[in-house]
């Protein structure tokens, strides 16, 4: 009774919310103004649910249950989660309504997506096909590689099955195999130690050692004295092996049967060479067997039949199924020459044997059979039965000529042209073996068979020619135009160029001519006469025909015989493809036609100078003065002949008429030059005075001037004549660098600065004048004034090659390849920069691409001298011999006249009689090897 209050006492003291779960969002303490924590015994949460969370103490455990809680969140954006219109988790616009224009601008939008799709899904495709394919040859699948062998499983038998031993199941192949033995070959040390280096007669049978010979006797085991000597059991095996392999590898006519080193790479060339994926083979069987039962009579599937089993390695195969092919198809070709193919050589003639009797009409199966045949005899044999049965064969006739002597040859052609008496080809090969008068007697029957090819008629021509008969060659030319034209042949002038072109290369010059002079005309309108021969001339000579192009020029010079530019077109292509004599001949027409051209004296006058005939020269520039009595070029060219072979006292009477006749300001400057190349410096200081004050804007006669003060060290006078002339003449650019040149050399930097920079005012973006300020401030070692002048000059003058190339050599080692770079991107055809970097792989080592980027130089432009020295120096250093003579006879006919260095050397008085190998000797001396 007592225990029952006491529980009831307990109850009644109980809190009526002990035991009962926590209202949503309780948290302990609250309501008194406690606040949560967390403790390392209890990791719950103590804080409001509405509370900003705190992570900065939270433990490793709580980061990674918050990291989970993130990781479903982007579990959201997967995509089973993905809509195509609204895409992941809804659309940000799903409120407002779907009108026309989003419709309209979804559509816009789809066909965007599918053109972009289908733009490159064919080459995708092909290229994921391709890709596949590749990978399925090199990795073929193990069901592809073991497919045969599986197949191969139906024939194994129960007993052969229940023979296949279990990967270590020793126990089952006992059980399987239970009268099988044991053997353990004990190796040669063993049986050494146990006998201890002894030798015996016999074989103990208890110790084990008798189970490796049961009753074999081994030839060469026993000592001389009857005992066996088992240490030489590892020696005699091998010795053994060698004899059999040596017996098994040679016959007895010594043609090797086995090659015991390569029987391995015997067996891998065995393996098919296929690669492909063995059900398409499959499928491509069926498909074709299809194809052969469905149409018997197409012999394309056969002989792809015949190909596939061919690929894969079933040659057998592939002949069975072509052969029974040409049994359905006996008149199909195509069947009986793959059948061929597939055959070897001595099947393949009996093969292409029966093809003949069954289509003796083909001659593709005619052309097989002989070349089958290894025997000239048996292919003329072969050749000879087809032409009885397809006599109207050019290419069998021409198969069959080939192979016969002249004299056979011309017998088979006779009979050839009587079966194929339209074939060109046959005609002119009997015209060419038979003699002049059967010759000609053949082109006439092709003639009037074939009345309208024109290599009859030129081969005629040429016939004639080669026999003398020069006055017919014009006349079958002529005669042929219009035999032709009446037979309805249109005249192509091309076609016509061409088979002139033909006749020059075969020696018919005459012919050539002839055909020129013919057709000319032809299909040409009266106003483009003049240009369109001499683009004929033009195309003659890029192919080497230069008698074709000649008579271009003789047929135009005809025409127009006062032309001068079609005389110097004329002269200029026998300077460069002509003899001295023809240049010559031409000349003394051309002037005779146009003699006040000066060009064409004077060309006729050097041509005369080189060839070492002065007194011809001199009469030629005479008969040029009466003809152009007051010309001031024929003046100069009869004082420089006179000056280059030392005649100076007539060089200097030929200046003093020269003045008094044509006192123009290059004769002055010419007379001077004279007097100072002598000398005679006085005198030419009085010429000079007296031009400048004739003609006072000509800036040479005031640079010669100011540089013969120089020579005499008057730089107070020389000074002020630069100063005089630039008055005159500001737009001098060498005038403005010879004076401040000569502020330099009296040491006054700023009046030279000063200098240029009036000169940069006067000629705004002249690269030149900002160059030498340049170099100014590099001469007196001030390379930062240097670097930032030079960036100026780059803004100024961006396209500038000379400031480029000087930009790459101020540049450190490491920077100049950037520097070339940068250079190139900006000029990337100015020689000066194409030099600079010629240069710069010339420092580097690098000879092989220096050479190549000297001849890019001199290529596109051989008029720079400075080019040549610094190619010829680097030949002359790296090069052969050969080579250094190469680049010196290039550079004489290109005859430079400009750059830098080389105008230094040229234009020095002392220098006034230097040709042009000895100017690039002298320029080679003076330039230093960059580095």
């Amino acid at each position: 009774m007592s225990n029952v209050t006491a529980a009831v006492i307990a109850n009644r003291n109980k809190k009526h919310f002990l035991g009962v779960p926590a209202p949503l969002g309780y948290v302990a303490g609250v309501g008194r103004g406690a606040t949560g924590f967390t403790t390392r015994s209890d990791i719950g949460p103590a804080r409001d649910a509405n509370d900003v969370s705190d992570d900065r103490h939270a433990p490793p455990a709580a980061k990674r249950k918050k990291k989970d809680e993130e990781d479903e969140e982007d579990e959201d954006l997967n995509d089973s989660n993905y809509d195509e219109f609204s895409g992941y988790s809804g659309s940000l616009f799903s409120k407002d309504p779907y009108d026309k224009d989003d419709e309209e601008a979804d559509a816009i939008y789809d066909s965007i997506d599918k053109r972009m799709d289908e733009k490159r899904k064919e080459y995708r495709d092909r290229r994921l096909r391709e890709d596949l394919e590749r990978y399925r040859q090199e990795r073929p699948k193990i069901q592809q590689q073991f497919s045969d062998l599986k197949r191969s499983l139906a024939t194994v038998t129960a007993e052969e099955w229940s023979n296949i031993p279990e990967v270590g199941d020793s126990r089952n192949r006992k059980q399987r195999n239970p009268r099988a033995e044991k053997f353990t070959p004990l190796p040669d040390s063993v049986l050494a130690r146990n006998l201890g280096g002894e030798t015996s007669s016999s074989i103990d049978p208890s110790s084990g050692l008798a189970s490796m010979t049961p009753g074999v006797a081994t030839p060469g085991m026993l000592t001389p004295t009857g005992d066996l000597d088992l240490r030489k059991i590892g020696q005699a095996r091998n010795t053994l092996m060698n004899v059999k392999l040596s017996q098994v590898s040679d016959s007895v006519t010594g043609q090797t049967v086995v090659d015991p080193k390569g029987y391995l790479t015997d067996l891998q060339s065995m393996i098919p060479t296929y690669g492909g994926d063995i059900n398409d083979i499959k499928k491509a069987r069926l498909l074709l067997k299809s194809v052969r039962e469905t149409n018997p009579n197409h012999p394309p599937a056969w002989i792809a039949s015949a190909r596939l089993e061919e690929v894969t390695g079933k040659v057998q195969m592939a002949r069975n199924l072509i052969m029974r092919g040409c049994e359905i198809n006996p008149h199909s070709e195509d069947l009986w020459l793959e059948a061929a193919r597939l055959q070897p050589i001595d099947t393949a003639k009996a093969v292409i044997a029966q093809a003949a009797r069954h289509i003796p009409t083909s001659v593709r199966i005619w052309i097989k059979a002989a070349d089958l045949e290894t025997e000239i005899k048996a292919k003329r044999r072969v050749y000879r039965k087809a032409l009885e049965h397809i006599p109207n064969s050019v290419r069998l006739w021409k198969a069959a000529v080939e192979l016969e002597n002249p004299d056979d040859a011309r017998i088979l052609l006779s009979r050839a042209v009587e079966c194929c008496n339209t074939s060109v080809e046959l005609w002119l090969a009997l015209a060419r073996l038979e003699t002049y008068e059967n010759a000609r007697k053949v082109l006439n029957k092709a003639r009037e068979n074939i009345p309208t090819d024109r290599q009859i008629w030129t081969t005629a021509a040429k016939l004639e020619e080669a026999n003398g008969n020069i006055h017919m060659v014009e006349k079958i030319i002529d005669r042929s135009l219009t035999s032709l034209s009446a037979n309805g042949v249109e005249i192509n002038r091309e076609h016509w160029f061409q088979e002139a072109i033909e006749a020059e290369k075969s020696g018919a010059v005459h012919c050539c001519q002839a055909i020129i002079k013919s057709v000319i005309g032809i299909g040409v309108e009266e106003e483009d006469r003049k240009q369109t021969w001499m683009d004929d001339a033009d195309f003659c000579a890029k192919e080497n025909a230069f008698e074709c192009a000649r008579a271009v020029y003789a047929h135009a010079l005809q025409t127009f015989p006062s032309k001068k530019s079609i005389w110097l077109r004329a002269a200029y292509f026998e300077k460069n493809h002509g003899t001295r004599e023809s240049l010559e001949a031409l000349l003394q027409r051309a002037v005779a036609h146009c003699p006040k051209s000066e060009v064409l004296w004077l060309m006729g006058a050097k041509s005369k100078w080189l060839a070492g005939d002065v007194p011809a020269a001199r009469a030629i520039l005479s008969l040029a003065f009466q003809a152009n009595p007051n010309s001031e070029d024929i003046w100069l060219a009869a004082v420089k002949l006179e000056s280059e072979n030392s005649e100076y006292e007539r060089a200097r009477r030929l200046l003093a008429k020269a003045r008094g006749s044509a006192p123009t300001p290059r004769v002055m400057m010419k007379s001077a030059r004279l007097e100072w190349a002598l000398d005679r410096l006085e005198d030419a200081l009085r010429l000079l005075e007296e031009a400048v004050e004739v003609f006072p804007d000509f800036p040479k006669l005031w640079m010669m001037k100011g540089q013969i003060e120089e020579q005499q060290e008057r730089l107070e006078d020389a000074a002020n004549t630069y100063n005089l002339g630039l008055k005159k003449c500001p737009t001098s650019i060498p005038l403005w660098l010879l004076s401040a040149n000569l502020e330099e050399r009296k040491g006054v930097l700023t009046k030279a600065r000063s200098i240029l920079e009036r000169a940069r005012l006067r000629n705004p973006k002249t690269s030149i004048l900002w160059l030498e300020a340049i170099r100014v401030e590099l001469r007196a070692d001030l390379k930062e004034i240097a670097s930032t002048m030079m960036a100026r000059a780059l803004q100024e003058c961006p396209n500038s090659g000379e400031l480029w190339a000087e930009a790459i050599f101020m540049e450190s080692k490491p920077q100049r390849k950037t520097k070339s770079v940068d250079a190139l991107k900006k000029c990337e055809h100015d020689p000066h920069v194409l030099l600079a970097v010629s240069k710069l792989f010339w420092s580097e080592h690098k000879f092989s691409k220096c050479r190549d980027w000297f001849n890019r130089t001199v290529k596109i432009d051989p008029d720079l001298g400075d080019a040549w020295a610094y190619f010829y120096k680097f030949e002359l250093l790296h090069g052969t011999e050969a080579q250094q003579m190469e680049v010196l006879e290039r550079c004489i006919s290109s005859e430079p006249k400009h750059g830098e260095a080389w105008c230094r050397v040229s234009k020095d008085i002392r220098n006034w009689c230097y040709k042009t190998p000895d100017i690039i000797k002298a320029v080679v001396r003076e330039i230093k090897i960059p580095v």
